[in-house]
């Protein structure tokens, strides 16, 4: 296969964006709503399948995903000295490394230069929403330039398949979504032949709010009103497997349940995903917003043992809050979902807090070497701006479209060395001038990271071998020090 995207889409593309009734109807597409025992079944049944448990190595995944595609003139490759339909509002600083700036909006980011990447230079050929995520997710061109089903793994069930051996008392893939967004077909991170114990365990919602729970990890109301500390559950179900032991029936019951039930009674599961075992400045660090949460979620789930852990970052807001005039649900910047600048300056400083949070936790408790966090949407914003008028609006406002040949990401840990800018585009922003790269490399970057042999192979639908990684090097800048 090529090393380059099939030149079947237009790099220009607009769409009218997401509809609150499409965003509730997207949350029930594919495997939405799994409890952890149904994951757990899942992926216990697969694991026992193949090989014997080892020891988990040490290499994990934080990935955030910006789904929309945020704009990267607005961010990480400002160009000041274009036209100003081009430019934009806003205006580059400087970071703590020589020659990196990145937008006004970021100053926290801005801060912490030295302790991360910037990657200008990757692109591909899909401006749809469902391909550029089928694109990027899968790293593989996708057979249809729509839709957010895949027709081949996401790169975190492939992650999952590899260390399906590893019991670390966690799912080795978890994401974190808002309510109604929690079907693994919404991102496109399904499974496609691998199957669907490959699926991430989703933890819809904001972790901070009264009613959040992870599916299944509290007991039931019943058994909850019923058993009123640990050391009286204990006792229950020691009754209940002496009594199962007496008749028999031990033997026969599910070992998948059990697994399961071990999870819902360990400590380590409990733990990982209770953010009020973090201390308030820390929570506050982070922020505490449904973005700020997950990112704290993520790093509490890669110190405890999951390998790769999605958490999809599109609204902000806490739930019931009401979206400020020209502000959109998630990235996708056209002028006619929202104001670009207006929407810029509500998001960018919430993200600005939540990453930069993130990236300096990492290193101070000392993950940096183990811990590779990405930051990404599908594909860039349009370098020309466009004025249209705004849906709800009514009035005329500035936006940018979509635009996959040109993107921005952030990356950081992983053990490389930090501080560098990776790949540059023209001055207009519109292409890559140096480097030109295509998400197959970051994920070539990735599976090394984790030692995974991208040459292996797994059976499609048809039964033929398809490679990990059909095309693809690692990105060298990137690789670990010595």
């Amino acid at each position: 296969m090529s090393r380059k995207d099939a030149p079947a889409n237009p790099k220009f593309h607009r769409c009218a964006g997401p509809s609150r009734r499409d965003v509730l109807q997207w949350g029930t597409l594919g495997l939405a709503g799994l409890s952890l025992a149904d994951h757990m079944r899942l992926s216990s049944m697969a694991a026992n399948a193949t090989q014997p448990i080892v020891t988990p190595p040490d290499t994990s995944v934080i990935f955030v995903w910006l789904p929309g595609g945020p704009p990267h003139m607005e961010t990480f490759d400002m160009k000041p000295e274009a036209p100003s339909d081009y430019r934009g509002e806003f205006r580059p600083i400087s970071t703590t490394v020589p020659g990196m700036e990145i937008c006004e909006l970021l100053p926290k980011l801005a801060a912490c230069g030295h302790q991360y990447n910037l990657v200008r230079s990757i692109s591909h050929n899909f401006a749809d929403h469902g391909g550029g995520h089928k694109r990027f997710m899968t790293g593989r061109v996708p057979k249809t330039p729509v839709n957010t089903v895949n027709d081949a793994p996401a790169v975190g069930s492939i992650v999952a398949k590899m260390r399906e051996q590893y019991q670390v008392g966690l799912p080795n893939y978890v994401s974190g979504t808002n309510n109604g967004r929690q079907g693994v077909d919404v991102f496109a991170m399904g499974s496609a032949y691998l199957g669907p114990a490959y699926t991430p365990f989703i933890i819809p919602g904001h972790p901070n709010e009264s009613n959040f729970e992870v599916p299944n990890l509290k007991l039931s109301e019943r058994v909850a009103n019923s058993i009123d500390d640990r050391q009286r559950l204990l006792k229950h179900l020691d009754n209940v497997q002496r009594s199962i032991d007496r008749s028999g029936a031990m033997s026969a019951m599910d070992q998948f349940g059990q697994q399961a039930l071990d999870l819902l009674t360990s400590d380590k599961s409990r733990e990982a995903f209770d953010l009020s075992q973090e201390p308030q400045e820390v929570r506050d660090r982070y922020g505490m917003h449904p973005w700020g949460q997950r990112a704290l979620m993520a790093r509490r789930l890669v110190e405890a043992g999951s390998s790769f852990v999605t958490m999809v970052m599109e609204n902000p807001m806490k739930q019931g809050e009401s979206f400020p005039q020209g502000v959109l649900y998630n990235w996708d910047s056209h002028a006619v979902n929202g104001h670009i600048f207006d929407d810029a300056k509500f998001r960018l400083p919430i993200f600005d807090q939540t990453i930069s949070a993130l990236i300096e936790d990492v290193h101070q408790r000392g993950l940096d070497k183990n811990v590779m966090v990405i930051v990404t949407g599908e594909f860039g914003r349009t370098p020309r701006l466009s004025t249209q008028k705004g849906t709800s609006s009514g009035v005329m406002q500035p936006g940018r479209d979509h635009w996959p040949s040109a993107m921005s990401l952030l990356i950081s840990g992983g053990g490389m060395r930090t501080g560098q800018i990776i790949g540059s585009t023209n001055s207009k922003g519109e292409n890559p001038k140096d480097h030109p790269l295509t998400p197959n490399d970051l994920w070539a970057t990735v599976y090394r990271h984790l030692g995974i042999d991208t040459e292996l192979t797994f059976p499609d639908y048809s039964g033929r071998p398809m490679p990990i990684l059909p095309f693809g090097e690692p990105i060298q800048e990137l690789l670990p020090v010595s």
